[in-house]
C-alpha cells in the first residue's frame, strides 16, 4: 500500500510535536515537508535525520508557507496537517480552502491525539490569546504547588529556532544555561522568572524525551502553555486564561476555542483595568461553552521600579512582542503603566525602526506608539538595539516579562514595569490546585 503523503503546516513549535508523536514511527505516512510562518528565518532549515528518525534517514526539509500551494502539486502531497497557533477560525478556514482546491486534504488532529501522558501529576496552564497573563498564572501555580511541598518542574512551550538536534532537550536553572543554549528575548522572559524562583525549566523539541527528563525531578509538572496551543501533556488540571480586553475571542480564534472547552479552570484576568461588561461577557461565555468549569477572576497589578521617572517625561515603551503581534493586543503594561505615572508623551519609534524591527510595524499596523520587543536572534537584538537608541525620548520604559536591560545596551535612562496575578475572592488557584496536595 502506497504512504500517504503528509505536509504540516506549522511555526517551528506543535508542528514537530505532531510529527514526533503521530507520523515519526508510523509507516502508513510519509512526511514530505513542513512548512514554517510567524516566526522570521526558520524556514530554509531541515527537520533533521537524529530527530526524525529511522524512516527519515535524509531528515524533512523545512519551507516557507508561502511554497504551500506549489508544494502540494511539486510533492505530490495527499494531506496538510495545520499544526500552529493563535489564528482567526476564518483564517484557518481559508487555508483550508485552499489546500482542498489544490487537489489536498486538510487536517486539525485532535489535541487528545496530541498529548502525551505523564507518571507525575501535570497541570497546565493555557489560554485563549496571546498575552492574556499566562506566564504570571504559571509562575503563581508554581509558588502554590511549591507551597505545599512539592517539587516543581515547569515544561515550557517549544521555541527551537536554533539549532534542533541541540535543542532536542533543553534543561534551564541558571542564567548561565540560558547564556549557554544561546536563548533569544523571547525564550529568556519564559525561562528567566522561573529560575528566579527557583523553579527548573525544561523545553525543545522532542517532548516525549523533555517529559521523561523532567519526571525524575518533580513530584508535579507544570505545562507552561504557549501562544493559545493546546497542552502538550494530558492534564490533571487545566487552566485555560481569558481576556476581558478581547472579548469575544475566546469563541473566533484557533485552538483556543478548544482550551476554553476542554478546561478544568477558567481563569479571566485583568479584570482590575477591563470594561466591567467585558468581563460580565466572558462569564456569560464560561456558562455557555463550559457550564462545568471553575471560574475564577484576577488581576494583573502593575508594579513599576522607579515611577517618578516617568512623571511629566517622553516615554518609550518596550512591551512584550508576542503579545504585540499575533497577539493583536495594540498595548500592554508599560501604557498602562506610562499613563498611570503621568508620562507627557508616548513616543513613536515607528520612524526609527530599522530592519525586521521597521518590517514588523509594516506587517502589525494595530499598534500604538510602543516598541515590540522583537528578538529572535542575535541580528534582530541589534537592530533592536539601534531603534531604541535612534528614538528620540526622556525615559525607556522597560515592560517586557523580563528585564530585557540584561540583553540589551541602553543609552538612555530606563525604569522597568513588573506584573504578578492576583486573584480575587474565591475560589483561587489554592483551592482549585487543592487535590495535588501530598498526602501526610
Amino acid at each position: 500500500m502506497d504512504k500517504r503523503r503528509i505536509l504540516i503546516m506549522g511555526a517551528a513549535g506543535r508542528d514537530f510535536h505532531n510529527f514526533n508523536v503521530c507520523y515519526r514511527q508510523d509507516e502508513r505516512y510519509e512526511v514530505v515537508a513542513f512548512t514554517a510562518t510567524q516566526i522570521p528565518d526558520i524556514e530554509g532549515r531541515v527537520y533533521p535525520k537524529e530527530l526524525a528518525g529511522p524512516l527519515y534517514p535524509e531528515g524533512i526539509p523545512i519551507y516557507a508557507e508561502s511554497e504551500l500551494l506549489s508544494l502540494i502539486s511539486e510533492l505530490n502531497v495527499d494531506e496538510v496537517v495545520f499544526s500552529y497557533s493563535d489564528v482567526p477560525h476564518v483564517y484557518v478556514m481559508h487555508k483550508a480552502t485552499q489546500v482542498i482546491t489544490h487537489g489536498a486534504a486538510f487536517t486539525l488532529l485532535s489535541a487528545e491525539k496530541t498529548m502525551i501522558s505523564s507518571l507525575k501529576p501535570v497541570v497546565a496552564v493555557c489560554a485563549v490569546r496571546t498575552g492574556v497573563g499566562k506566564s504570571q498564572t504559571t509562575r503563581k501555580v508554581c509558588d502554590v504547588l511549591k507551597a505545599m511541598g512539592h517539587r516543581v518542574v515547569a515544561i515550557r512551550h517549544p521555541m527551537p529556532y536554533g539549532n534542533l538536534v541541540e535543542q532536542s532537550c533543553q534543561r534551564f536553572a541558571t542564567y548561565e544555561d540560558l547564556d549557554r543554549h544561546k536563548c533569544t528575548i523571547e525564550e529568556r522572559e519564559e525561562y528567566e522568572p522561573h529560575i528566579d524562583r527557583g523553579i527548573v525549566v525544561y523545553a525543545g523539541v522532542d517532548y516525549e524525551e523533555i517529559l521523561r527528563e523532567a519526571e525524575k525531578e518533580a513530584d508535579v509538572i507544570v505545562w507552561d502553555g504557549g501562544n493559545n496551543d493546546t497542552p502538550f501533556y494530558k492534564p490533571d488540571i487545566h487552566i485555560t486564561l481569558l481576556d476581558p480586553h478581547r472579548p469575544g475571542h475566546e469563541q473566533l480564534y484557533h485552538p483556543g476555542e478548544a482550551n476554553l472547552r476542554m478546561a478544568d479552570v477558567l481563569l479571566i484576568n485583568k479584570v482590575d483595568t477591563a470594561n466591567p461588561e467585558a468581563v460580565s461577557q466572558l462569564r456569560r461565555a464560561a456558562a455557555e461553552y463550559n457550564p462545568a468549569a471553575v471560574v475564577i477572576e484576577a488581576a494583573s497589578p502593575i508594579f513599576v521600579e522607579s515611577p517618578e521617572m516617568i512623571r511629566g517625561k517622553r516615554v518609550l515603551v518596550i512591551e512584550d512582542g508576542p503579545t504585540l503581534t499575533h497577539g493583536e493586543m495594540p498595548y500592554g503594561a508599560g501604557v498602562v503603566a506610562a499613563g498611570k505615572f503621568g508620562a507627557s508623551e508616548l513616543v513613536d519609534p515607528r520612524p526609527f525602526a530599522v530592519g525586521t524591527i521597521a518590517a514588523t510595524f509594516e506587517k502589525y499596523r494595530h499598534m500604538g506608539p510602543l516598541l515590540p520587543a522583537m528578538g529572535y536572534g542575535g541580528s534582530q537584538i541589534r537592530e533592536l538595539e539601534e531603534t531604541i537608541k535612534a528614538t528620540d525620548c526622556d525615559v525607556v520604559l522597560v515592560a517586557t516579562p523580563i528585564d530585557i536591560r540584561r540583553v540589551l545596551k541602553l543609552d538612555k535612562p530606563s525604569t522597568r514595569v513588573r506584573y504578578e496575578l492576583q486573584e480575587i475572592g474565591l475560589p483561587d488557584l489554592t483551592q482549585v490546585l487543592a487535590p495535588l496536595k501530598p498526602q501526610q
